[in-house]
C-alpha cells in the first residue's frame, strides 16, 4: 500500500505536478462555495441579518471577544514553541508575543499566509539576528502545530459526532467515523515515530529537528487549546436554539476554516461562510450570517486593525532612531549548482 501511494505521489509531482494540482483544487473549493453561497443568500432578508445584528446579546459578544483574544493569546506560544525547537532560547516570549500576534493577523486577512506571516517575521526576529532560514523554520514548526492540534480534533469529534462531518462533506456517518479512526492512527504513528528517536527533516541548511514525543504532545496540546478557544467564540455567536453541542460546532468550525485555508482565499472569506451556512442548517440563515459576521469583525478584522497599528508605530520608532534595515541573507542551495557537478568545470576548477 504505501509503494502505491509512493507511485501516486511521484505521478503526480512528474507528471501533473503539486503547484496544478493546488491551484485546481482551490479553484473547484471557492465555485462550489460561490455557488452555495449565492444560492443561499439570495434567501435571506438583510433587514432581519441587521435585526439580528443589533440584537445580539452584548455578554456573548463580550465573551466571544475574550475566547477570540484567548485565541491570539495561544497562538503566541506557537511560536515560542517554534523558537526553542530551533535553539533560539535569547528570542523573549515578548518577541514570540509580537511577531505571532502581528504575522497571524495580516496572514489571516491577507492571504498566502506562509509568504505574508513570514515576511512579518522575519521583519521582526532579524532584530534578534534571526536569518531567513530560521524564520522559515519557525513557520514550518508553527504550521506543523497547526495542522497536529486540526487533526487531533477533527479525529476526536468525528469520532464522537460523525454527523457533524456528514453536514460539511454529505458523506455517510460511518464513512466519517471510519475517516476519523484513520486520522487518529496516522496521529499516533507519527507520535510514535518521532518518540523512539530524534527525527530530522530536510537537507543542509535548511534541516529540522523535529520536536520528540512529549514535546510532540505538548504540540498538539497548544493546537487543541488555540482552536477550542475559537470554536468556544463562534459557539457564543450562534443562536442558542437549537442546541447543537459544542463538539458538533467546534467539528462544523473546524471543517469550515480548513476549507477556507485550502481555498487560499484571503479570511477564506466566501469558503468558511458558505461552509457555515451550509452546516448549520437547523438555524435561522440570518441569525447564522449575523453570528458569522460578528466572528469576522472579532477575529479578522479587529486583529488586523492592531496589528496594523502596532507594525505602523512600530516602524515609526525605528524610522526615528535611525535602524537599519534588516540584512537579507543569501538562502543556501538545497542541491549541488549545475556549474560544479559537470567534468568540464570541476578541470576548469583544478587548472
Amino acid at each position: 500500500m504505501l509503494d502505491a501511494l509512493h507511485r501516486a505521489a511521484v505521478f503526480c509531482d512528474r507528471r501533473i505536478g503539486w503547484n496544478r494540482i493546488g491551484v485546481a483544487l482551490s479553484v473547484t473549493i471557492i465555485t462550489i462555495a460561490a455557488v452555495a453561497l449565492y444560492r443561499i443568500l439570495r434567501t435571506i432578508n438583510p433587514r432581519e441579518v441587521v435585526e439580528a445584528l443589533v440584537t445580539a446579546d452584548v455578554r456573548d459578544i463580550t465573551l466571544a471577544a475574550v475566547f477570540v483574544a484567548g485565541g491570539y493569546l495561544t497562538l503566541t506560544f506557537y511560536d515560542l514553541f517554534a523558537l526553542r525547537t530551533i535553539d533560539r532560547k535569547d528570542v523573549p516570549y515578548w518577541a514570540a508575543a509580537l511577531a505571532a500576534f502581528t504575522s497571524y493577523a495580516v496572514g489571516h486577512n491577507v492571504g498566502a499566509s506562509v509568504f505574508t506571516g513570514g515576511a512579518v517575521r522575519y521583519r521582526i526576529y532579524s532584530a534578534w539576528g534571526l536569518s531567513a532560514i530560521e524564520v522559515a523554520k519557525i513557520c514550518f514548526v508553527a504550521g506543523l502545530t497547526f495542522w497536529l492540534g486540526n487533526a487531533t480534533v477533527l479525529g476526536l469529534g468525528i469520532l464522537y459526532a460523525p454527523l457533524a462531518a456528514t453536514a460539511i462533506d454529505q458523506l455517510p456517518a460511518w464513512l466519517n467515523r471510519a475517516g476519523a479512526v484513520l486520522i487518529l492512527i496516522v496521529l499516533a504513528l507519527y507520535v510514535g515515530w518521532v518518540w523512539r528517536r530524534p527525527r530530522v527533516v530536510g537537507r543542509e541548511g535548511w534541516c529540522v529537528n523535529l520536536p520528540g514525543g512529549p514535546l510532540t504532545l505538548l504540540q498538539i496540546g497548544i493546537g487543541i487549546v488555540d482552536l477550542g478557544f475559537c470554536a468556544l467564540a463562534m459557539y457564543m455567536l450562534v443562536p442558542d436554539e437549537p442546541n447543537i453541542g459544542f463538539v458538533t460546532l467546534a467539528v462544523i468550525f473546524v471543517s469550515a476554516t480548513l476549507l477556507g485555508f485550502a481555498s487560499h482565499a484571503p479570511g477564506g472569506i466566501g469558503v468558511f461562510d458558505a461552509a457555515m451556512l451550509v452546516a448549520l442548517w437547523q438555524f435561522d440563515k440570518e441569525d447564522v450570517l449575523a453570528g458569522v459576521l460578528l466572528f469576522r469583525l472579532l477575529y479578522y478584522i479587529v486583529p488586523f486593525a492592531l496589528s496594523l497599528l502596532i507594525l505602523g508605530g512600530r516602524e515609526l520608532v525605528l524610522a526615528l532612531r535611525g535602524a537599519a534595515p534588516p540584512h537579507i541573507q543569501r538562502l543556501p542551495s538545497l542541491a549541488p549548482t549545475e556549474v560544479a557537478t559537470r567534468p568540464e568545470a570541476r578541470e576548469e576548477k583544478a587548472s
